[in-house]
C-alpha cells in the first residue's frame, strides 16, 4: 500500500486512529493539533487512569483547582468540572474533523465513574449529566459492557446520546453489546430522534487477553502451548470483526441503517504491547481493516508511524485460522469464558483503583489551594 507514512496508510485503509490519552498540557501546548496534522489522529479516548496520570503531574490544573477550592466544591464536583472541561476543549479542537466526517470521527470519549459499572440507573443518570455538561455533539460517553451496562447502553443510545462501549473481552458479550445498540436505535426511532446523529463504537480489548492467556500457556509449558502464545488477542478480535459484519447485515440492522442509523464500529483497545518480545505494532498491523477504530497510546502511535508495515486488510481472510487458535486453546484446557470473565472483573477493579487515585490527587490539591 503506497502512502507517505504508515499512519496515512492505515487511514487510507479505513482505520480511524484515536489517541488513547488526554491532558490539559496536551491541549494547551498545541500537542493535540500536531498529532492531528502529523500522525493522522482523528479522535481521543480517556479513562480514569489517563485523568489520574494527567492530574498527578504538571501545573496546568492549578488555576482551576484553586478556583474550585475557593467555591467550596467537593472532590467529586471538582473532578467532574476538571475532566469535562478537558473533554469539551479537546472536542472543540476536533470539531472540524467531526463535521467533515459527518460524525464518524473527531470524537472525544469520557467515561462514567467506574464504581457505577454494576448500576444501570446510576450509569444512565451520569451519562446524561456528562453529555449535558460537555455539551459538544462530538463527545462520546464511555459505558462498560457489564451486564448492567447493557441496559444503560440501550437507554442512553435511545436518548440520542453517542456511546463508546468499553471493556469488551468476549464474543458473547460483544454480541449482547450489538443487541443493546440496535435496541437503543429502535427506541430512538420510535421517539422521533434523528438516527443519523447517534454514533457508537464497541471497544474490544486486545493485549489483556494475551497477557492472561499467555500466563496459562506458560504454566502448561508444552510445545503446543508455547506455540499458541500471543495469538489469542488478535484471533479474538478478528472473530469480533466477523461478528460485526454478520450483525449489521441482518434484516433488523438493515432496516435501521435504511432509516439513517450508523453501524457501531469495532474499536481495538488495549493495543499497547505488554510483552516486550513482541513487535510493538502487533495489535495495529494485525488488526488493520476498514470500518474500525484503533485507539493507541502515544508510544504505540509513534512506533506505528515510524515502522508500522500496513499491507492491506489483515482481518477478513483470517477467520478460520482465528477460530482454530481458540479451538486449540480449548483443547489444552484454557477456558475462554473463565479468562474473559476474569478480565472484565479486573478491568472494572483497575479503573476503580485509578478513580480513587484521581480523587486522592484532587483532594490533596484542593486542600493545598485552600
Amino acid at each position: 500500500m503506497s502512502t507517505e507514512t504508515p499512519t496515512a496508510a492505515l487511514s487510507a485503509l479505513g482505520v480511524s486512529i484515536w489517541l488513547d490519552d488526554l491532558s490539559r498540557d496536551r491541549i494547551q501546548s498545541g500537542g493535540l493539533e500536531k498529532l492531528i496534522a502529523d500522525r493522522n489522529v482523528v479522535g481521543v479516548t480517556t479513562n480514569p487512569t489517563i485523568f489520574a496520570s494527567a492530574l498527578a503531574k504538571g501545573t496546568t490544573y492549578d488555576e482551576q483547582v484553586a478556583a474550585l477550592a475557593a467555591e467550596g466544591k467537593s472532590v467529586t464536583e471538582a473532578v467532574f468540572e476538571i475532566t469535562t472541561d478537558d473533554v469539551a476543549n479537546a472536542s472543540d479542537i476536533f470539531r472540524g474533523i467531526y463535521d467533515s466526517t459527518k460524525g464518524f470521527d473527531g470524537r472525544v470519549s469520557i467515561e462514567v465513574e467506574p464504581g457505577l459499572a454494576h448500576d444501570a440507573a446510576g450509569t444512565i443518570e451520569q451519562a446524561q449529566q456528562l453529555w449535558a455538561k460537555v455539551d459538544r455533539p462530538n463527545a462520546m460517553i464511555k459505558i462498560p459492557a457489564t451486564v448492567e451496562g447493557l441496559e444503560a447502553i440501550t437507554a442512553v443510545i435511545g436518548a440520542g446520546i453517542s456511546v463508546n462501549v468499553t471493556l469488551i473481552f468476549s464474543l458473547e458479550r460483544y454480541r449482547a453489546v450489538i443487541e443493546a445498540y440496535l435496541a437503543g436505535l429502535e427506541k430512538a426511532k420510535a421517539d422521533g430522534i434523528d438516527l443519523s446523529t447517534i454514533h457508537s463504537v464497541a471497544s474490544f480489548f486486545v493485549s489483556r487477553v494475551d497477557t492472561e492467556i499467555d500466563k496459562r500457556l506458560d504454566a502448561i509449558g508444552t510445545d503446543e502451548a508455547i506455540a499458541l502464545k500471543s495469538k489469542a488477542g488478535v484471533a479474538n478480535a478478528q472473530l469480533a470483526y466477523r461478528l460485526y459484519e454478520e450483525a449489521f447485515a441482518t434484516d433488523r440492522a438493515k432496516a435501521l441503517l435504511d432509516a439513517g442509523a450508523n453501524k457501531q464500529r469495532p474499536l481495538w483497545a488495549s493495543t499497547g504491547v505488554k510483552d516486550p518480545s513482541l513487535p510493538d505494532t502487533l495489535y495495529v498491523t494485525e488488526l488493520a481493516v476498514a470500518e474500525t477504530v484503533n485507539t493507541m497510546p502515544e508510544k504505540t502511535l509513534e512506533a506505528t508511524f515510524d515502522h508500522g508495515e500496513i499491507t492491506g486488510d489483515a482481518v477478513t481472510g483470517s477467520y478460520d485460522a482465528a477460530q482454530k487458535v481458540l479451538d486449540d486453546l480449548a483443547a489444552l484446557g484454557v477456558s475462554y469464558d473463565e479468562v474473559t470473565a476474569l478480565l472484565e472483573k479486573e478491568g472494572v477493579e483497575k479503573f476503580i483503583v485509578s478513580w480513587n487515585e484521581l480523587l486522592d490527587t484532587v483532594t490533596a490539591a484542593l486542600e493545598a489551594a485552600r
